[in-house]
């Protein structure tokens, strides 16, 4: 269904904003991930993200999660990979944020892992999402950042994500992601979504997740210039809430 560059064009062609799902295939198991998968689409999720904080070790695990959501949402959402490291990817998936975590403190997680992943995404023929992924503070324990060392970007300081922003629509990325992590209580700041979004313009994507737990809080983030919402931890417990917040986005 989406051939090359077929998921770039599909969320371009898009004229709302967007919400997208997190499955965590380290946190779930396959059935789990399929009827998560299967309400938001039925919700009117825009694609589901697959990827996992240690790496998706168990690729066998990925493979049979990624084809399970498929056939819970009629193949018809992009699956799009949001991978630790090169372990997480999948030639069954139709496509993958080819990203560098610009505040970690580790050339693995900036450029290693990416370059480690280059030659097998050409050869599984996965169109690629370049984007930069940034990790905002918070009070999250996100193991994700733990992994990484990430060296997160204080709140109060939306100038760090422009200068940031700015570097990766210069480098030709086509999406940045501000998140302040997995299972987070406090979400990205309004002023730091609206500061960014003024800066990198209508021709890059804003992603923006960490701690969005209703449609009041999906809402203001789109307010505030976020192009897509992302959520994951609230899928997993909350399905009523999860439909308030694609309900909210699509408002």
């Amino acid at each position: 269904m989406f051939g090359k560059n077929g998921v770039y064009e599909y969320l371009k062609q898009k004229k709302n904003k967007m919400h997208m799902t997190l499955i965590d295939p380290d946190e779930q198991d396959v059935e789990t991930s399929m009827e998560i998968s299967k309400k938001s689409f039925e919700y009117g999720t825009d694609a589901i993200m697959i990827g996992g904080s240690w790496g998706d070790i168990y690729n066998d695990k990925l493979e049979q999660t990624i084809l399970k959501i498929k056939e819970a949402t009629n193949n018809c959402l992009p699956i799009i990979l949001f991978p630790n490291s090169a372990q997480g990817l999948s030639k069954n998936a139709d496509a993958v944020f080819f990203m560098s975590l610009f505040n970690s403190r580790l050339p693995q997680y900036i450029i290693n892992e990416p370059a480690k992943g280059a030659l097998i995404i050409k050869k599984y023929g996965i169109e690629t999402l370049p984007m930069a992924y940034l990790v905002i503070r918070s009070n999250s324990s996100a193991v994700g950042n733990w992994v990484a060392d990430v060296k997160p970007i204080p709140e109060n300081k939306p100038e760090l994500t422009v200068s940031y922003s700015l570097t990766a629509k210069y480098f030709g990325m086509k999406m940045v992601y501000l998140e302040t992590g997995s299972g987070a209580m406090s979400t990205v700041q309004n002023n730091m979504i609206s500061e960014t979004k003024k800066m990198i313009g209508d021709d890059m994507f804003l992603i923006v997740g960490g701690g969005i737990r209703d449609g009041k809080t999906a809402k203001e983030k789109i307010d505030a210039g976020a192009d897509i919402i992302v959520t994951g931890t609230i899928a997993e417990k909350n399905c009523d809430k999860l439909e308030e917040i694609i309900r909210m986005i699509k408002q």
